[in-house]
Formats: C-alpha cells, structure tokens, sequence
C-alpha cells in the first residue's frame, strides 16, 4: 500500500538531557532536570507528517535490539509505518540543549536503506539526503536535504546532476554556504538554484527563502523562546512537503513550514514539539495563513 511521504535518512532514539544551565566541559559534570526518549534524525520528519494527516513511513534499518524495539514502539504510537530491515543495532543521538542551542554526540552503525526497500512502498514523496538520491523512486516527489557531515564532504565540489530531478533541495544557512561557497544566503539559493529546480535555505529564527524557477521568495521568521532546536529542519520539512501536497503556493508553503518549525523549538525535544494538524491551523489563522487542506466535498442533506 502506498503513502503520501516515505523517509529514508537514519532513524536514532535521542536521548536529551533537559535544563541543562550550560554544555558541560571536558572532565566537568552538570545536573539536568530531566531525561526524555524519543524518535530523532529521519523518524522526526516522519512523526511530524503523520501528525499533519499524511500517511507516512519510515523506510530506514532499526536494530534488532532494545533500543530499536522501543522506537518502533513510538513509531506505532504515532501512526507511521516502519517499512525498513532488522539489523544488528539502532543508531543513538545524545542531545544537551541550553541556551537556544545545543550540543549532540551520535552513534551510528552506518547501515542504510536500499532502493528496492524504498520503492517497495510507493511513496508518493520521500524525503532523503544528496548521498540517497539515486535511490529515489522514479514518480515519487524527492525533497533532498543535507546534513552538516555531507554538506563539509561537498564543500568546494560539484553537485550530483540528480538533484535537477528533485522537487526541491532544503538546507540551513550554514550549509547553503559550504555547498555553493557564497558569502551569503540569497547568493547560495540562487547559486544551489542552478543545480535544483528550487532551493530553500532556512535561515533559523529569520525565517527562509526560496529561489528557482518559481521565482525568489523571503518570509520573515515567528518570535519564539527557544528551548530545544533539535529538529527543527526536519519538521520544516514535514510542514513544506504536507503544504506541498495540497498544493499551496510557494510563498505559503514557506509560511506553514516556517511556522511549524518555530513551534517546535518551544519545548524539549523535536517530536514533543511537532504539533496536531488542527494547532498548526489554528495557529497559522492567527498569522493570516489560509489552510491549504482541501475539505471533502458535502452532500446535500448534510
């Protein structure tokens, strides 16, 4: 059975250390106030559309282990579907945020999805990272991110002629710039632009912008306190491809994505954040922002 968006980037349990009053130091100790568990990395684009009412999957490997098992616990929780592997172990993030930002250290085993496991579920979108893309089904809407290790390993390169096929490249600021080399964010939308139909660059609390062959495109970002951004671009990115699926224009679908991200970074932890589909509507209406959710159509005697 098909889905509305498939996401194929590594899947980790995040473990985040809450009310941190600073990043500790080498051979230094600090109290937290709490300890969370929950979906991070691929999972978090994931929990984030299902909760804006597409159906979604997770196609990537999880470990045949504890952590695994509760992970696809969580998962089921939330009404996304686990399509990946069995594998031995379960990638792991610890997350130390305070002060805005925040600090993470990772154990990944390496092990990634296969193109017969990804089109296996027929998504209609999927969401992975430029070192995926030639694993994306042909007819599925691809939006290619990058993260930071990826982004450092193609600095100063050319980019892979596959991203001409993408619906849209999504990166954050500081990434935009080690791939194009620009000295700011508009210059490496345009510059990335080249390459992808559309490139959006996230620019954190300045909102995003947009340029490529629908034009170039700059929406300011929502005043927020922010507790924990962990996340928070990949349920930009959750809200983009769910504004996209209803068709709304391009202007639009940086508002709903911006505005979902922001309201992640409220409180700890990315999938704590992500809100239902009916409070980000409720909240887009107080910016202005028509629901692009296309109602059905009513009977007569209702």
């Amino acid at each position: 059975m098909s889905v509305d968006l498939a996401c194929a980037e590594p899947a980790f349990l995040d473990l985040t250390m809450v009310g941190l009053d600073r990043i500790p130091k080498p051979g230094e100790e600090r109290l937290a106030q709490d300890f969370l568990r929950s979906p991070g990395g691929g999972a978090i684009t994931a929990v984030g559309a299902a909760r804006l009412g597409l159906s979604s999957s997770l196609t990537s490997p999880l470990g045949d282990d504890a952590v695994g098992m509760l992970l696809r616990t969580l998962l089921a929780d939330e009404g996304v579907r686990w399509d990946g592997r069995l594998v031995e172990r379960t990638p792991v993030t610890v997350i130390m945020p305070t002060d805005g930002d925040r600090a993470m250290a990772t154990f990944d085993p390496g092990e990634s999805v296969t193109a017969t496991e990804l089109g296996a579920v027929e998504p209609r979108a999927v969401v992975l990272s430029i070192p995926r893309l030639p694993l994306a089904p042909a007819g599925a809407r691809t939006y290619v991110s990058v993260g930071d290790l990826d982004a450092r390993a193609l600095a100063g390169r050319e980019l892979p002629a596959e991203l001409s096929t993408a619906r849209a490249l999504l990166v954050n600021e500081r990434e935009a710039l080690l791939l194009s080399g620009a000295p700011d964010a508009q210059t490496a939308a345009a510059q990335l632009a080249r390459a992808a139909p559309l490139a959006i660059v996230t620019l954190g609390p300045e909102g995003a912008l947009a340029a490529g062959a629908e034009g170039t495109v700059h929406v300011e970002g929502v005043a927020v306190e922010a507790v924990d951004t962990t996340g928070a671009g990949d349920l930009f990115a959750a809200a983009y491809v769910w504004a996209d699926h209803w068709g709304a224009a391009l202007e639009q679908r940086l508002r709903w994505a911006v505005l979902y991200a922001s309201l992640s970074v409220r409180v700890a932890t990315a999938v704590a954040g992500a809100v239902t589909l009916r409070a980000l509507l409720e909240e887009g209406a107080g910016y202005g922002l028509t629901s692009p959710v296309r109602q059905p159509a009513m009977k007569e005697d209702q």
